[in-house]
């Protein structure tokens, strides 16, 4: 099987490529960071001997999006499925401080995405059948003082993947997300955290053990659900007052 990986150049979008890679699927890594491309291309095909391209992408800009896919230089054909392990985010991302990286938070989070996905679903149409993987956060469970803009684009992932796994439902295309807890990568370095950091490494294999699965959204670990939940129902006055605790 063929798979595109957005956003594979380290964390989670790295040990997706490995694990991929040594279950002999065939891929195609996009990211902005061209050296660390080379790396995990020159590794994956040297250790699992499966093919791997690698394109260098500036995934918080939609308009390079926009410009790689419309020049062809990926045979989007080819892709039986499509994971998108991307995100940003800024210690800048407040109401009073954020400016500059406004587009850039939100094109990362969200509209990137979507404009692969426009290219990829008419494909994945005319084939009857392919994945699409996506993953949010559980900052877009609440808004909050910091991180203002990433949890909205979040939040706005999330509607969009509920509407794709919508409209392929009783399908052979499956959407699959993942609503992900601390991870632990580079985005939680140095940071002061309640509750542990999960392995992106396991995520990796629960990934590919649900791939061609029926649609499917989860939270990772899962007990961020129950906390999710809990978060859903509180009355905001009372939210209000834990702000101080979350931010």
């Amino acid at each position: 099987m063929n798979y595109l990986i957005v956003g594979a150049s380290s964390g989670l979008g790295r040990d997706l490529a490995n694990t991929l890679s040594k279950n002999s699927h065939n891929l195609i890594l996009i990211s902005r960071d061209k050296r660390d491309l080379d790396v995990i291309k020159s590794d994956l095909e040297n250790r699992y001997k499966t093919k791997i391209s690698s394109f260098e992408v500036d995934l918080a800009s939609k308009d390079s999006v926009v410009s790689f896919l419309d020049n062809n230089e990926i045979k989007l054909s080819t892709i039986d499925g499509v994971l998108f392990p991307i995100g940003m985010m800024s210690d800048n991302d407040t109401i009073t401080q954020i400016k500059s990286e406004i587009d850039q938070i939100n094109d990362a989070n969200f509209l990137s995405i979507v404009k692969f996905l426009e290219k990829i679903i008419p494909i994945f149409n005319e084939k009857q059948k392919g994945t699409i993987i996506g993953f949010s956060s559980i900052a877009s469970s609440l808004g909050r003082e910091k991180n203002m803009l990433y949890s909205a684009s979040k939040r706005a992932l999330n509607s969009y993947f509920e509407s794709l796994s919508a409209t392929f439902v009783n399908t052979n295309i499956k959407v699959q997300f993942y609503i992900l807890g601390y991870l632990d990568t580079n985005l939680a370095f140095d940071k002061k955290l309640i509750l542990p950091k999960a392995s992106t490494k396991q995520l990796a294999t629960k990934v590919l053990k649900n791939i061609g699965k029926n649609n499917i959204k989860k939270y990772y670990p899962g007990w961020w659900g129950l906390i999710s939940y809990f978060i859903s129902i509180i009355p905001f006055f009372i939210i209000k007052k834990m702000f101080k605790f979350i931010k």
